[in-house]
């Protein structure tokens, strides 16, 4: 396993039918020996429960780890490094296998040059009470293999937690934990303790349907993720959204309050993980191939975002994101919602991670409007992109439309009526002017915005880019009046 490192404690705990026995923890290298001690006292559940905090260690390893009672009784644990632990979580783009991927073959046979990556794998259980250990295991802590890291269709391991965690090894140089806990077709209320639903209003606890997934509110969060609260964690990354594209308003709430409740509850459990630890997510990818779908998708991307369009923000402190709107894949065999390209999705998330996670000065996220100039006697409207720091690459004209009506209020209705493509436009190294369309005459001018659909535009072919790592821009809409 892996074990987080130094400047934080890792904790261990574990069971003992004995109350009041001591349990003495020796974590062993060739060099030395360090030792501490815990009581078994009476815990959640009316069972014995012990826990103890070894020192900060550095990255590196192997150690052995001796756990003893006062009976004699002894369970050792071996190669156990130290280094960052990352829980990767959400929905089927999650749980998505390395397998199923683009380029699986070559990823997989790499995979044993990295046996300084530890993974294991939650089985997916709900349940309607906290639980403290995990009602189950899909996959144990084990060393990256083929077998650990390719062992099937949905199974385990997850592909963007898998190429996250290689890529921040071939940076960082250190041993990586990581955990994935993930279920295909679960919403964000599963995955939320009832304390961060009812920050968004949400009370209702909907009984368990038919379908192969579980709908009630917090179940997961019980089953899944509670569980790891003892832990001293680094972070997490999240892929989900789609099962809660009816609702995009809804998850400018749910979002945020369950990413500051996760921090919260793990802190106070165990305050060797930061309050604030780094959380990093995927913006949906594209989906069906319909230029006409404007709602479901592009409002979730939004509201990932808490309607700031770039990460991290005021309500997002520590938060990353990757771009994934332009990756779509039409023709996948696991359906569209599902793009096979999770070696772009991941690359771009550890880019965000280096920057926010670890302090690396990268450029990590694609360019983003930071000033607006709107000219009605020249009929056009003028983007600054990154406090005029960008540098552009234009790869189309195309995604981006006015709002043209008499009433703001139509701009949100559904319908695409008072939205009207951009037909002409020019850009700079640090700029993009639009000219507002005809069709817009003798009507107010009240938003642009910009790949606003849920399949945006071909495969890495929306409109702006930047220049150094070719990241996307994300969407983003600017009211006007």
């Amino acid at each position: 396993m892996v074990l987080q490192k130094a400047p934080a404690a890792a904790s261990i705990w574990g069971y003992s039918s004995n109350i009041g026995d001591v349990i003495l923890v020796k974590l062993i290298n060739t060099q030395e020996i360090q030792q501490e001690q815990g009581i078994v006292r009476m815990g959640p559940e009316a069972k014995g429960v012990w826990s103890v905090l070894l020192p900060p260690n550095e990255a590196g390893g192997p150690y052995s780890i001796n756990i003893s009672n006062s009976f004699g009784n002894m369970i050792t644990i071996n190669d156990v490094l130290f280094g960052d632990v990352w829980i990767c979580s959400g929905q089927s783009n999650m749980q998505f296998t390395l397998p199923m991927a683009f380029n699986s073959s070559a990823e997989i046979a790499e995979s044993s040059y990295y046996p300084d990556i530890r993974l294991f794998t939650v089985a997916m259980e709900a349940a309607h009470e906290p639980q403290y250990d995990f009602i189950s295991v899909e996959q144990p802590w084990s060393v990256a293999s083929p077998r650990s890291v390719g062992n099937g269709n949905w199974t385990y391991f997850s592909a963007v937690c898998w190429l996250y965690g290689k890529y921040l090894y071939q940076k960082l140089n250190y041993p990586v934990g990581l955990v994935a806990s993930d279920w295909g077709g679960t919403a964000i209320e599963t995955w939320s303790s009832p304390d961060a639903l009812k920050r968004c209003g949400i009370s209702e606890m909907p009984k368990t349907s038919d379908v192969p997934w579980p709908t009630a509110y917090s179940v997961l969060w019980n089953a899944m993720m509670h569980p790891f609260l003892n832990s001293t964690i680094y972070g997490v990354i999240w892929y989900q959204g789609e099962a809660n594209a009816g609702n995009p308003l809804g998850y400018n709430c749910s979002f945020p309050a369950m990413i500051g409740d996760w921090r919260l509850k793990f802190s106070e459990s165990n305050p060797q993980t930061s309050g604030s630890f780094p959380f990093g997510f995927v913006q949906l990818a594209a989906n069906r191939n319909d230029p006409s779908i404007s709602t479901g998708y592009p409002g979730i991307r939004w509201s990932q975002t808490t309607g700031y369009g770039t990460v991290p923000n005021p309500r997002q402190k520590n938060v990353f994101m990757a771009v994934a709107m332009d990756l779509p894949d039409y023709t996948s065999p696991f359906y569209s919602v599902h793009p096979r390209d999770k070696e772009t999705v991941a690359s771009r998330l550890a880019l965000s991670g280096l920057a926010v996670a670890y302090g690396k000065t990268e450029k990590y996220q694609g360019p983003f409007p930071s000033h607006v100039v709107f000219s009605r006697h020249s009929n056009q409207l003028s983007l600054t992109y990154d406090m005029g720091q960008a540098d552009l690459l234009i790869k189309s004209q195309n995604g981006f439309e006015f709002c043209c009506s008499l009433s703001l209020a139509v701009c949100d209705l559904p319908s695409l009526t008072s939205w009207y493509a951009v037909t002409a436009m020019t850009s700079t190294s640090t700029t993009v002017t639009l000219e507002i369309p005809k069709s817009c005459n003798n009507k107010t001018v009240q938003i642009v915005r910009y790949a606003w659909r849920e399949s945006p535009c071909p495969y890495k072919q929306c409109a702006v880019y930047s220049v150094i790592n070719e990241l996307p821009g994300p969407p983003f809409k600017i009211s006007l009046t």
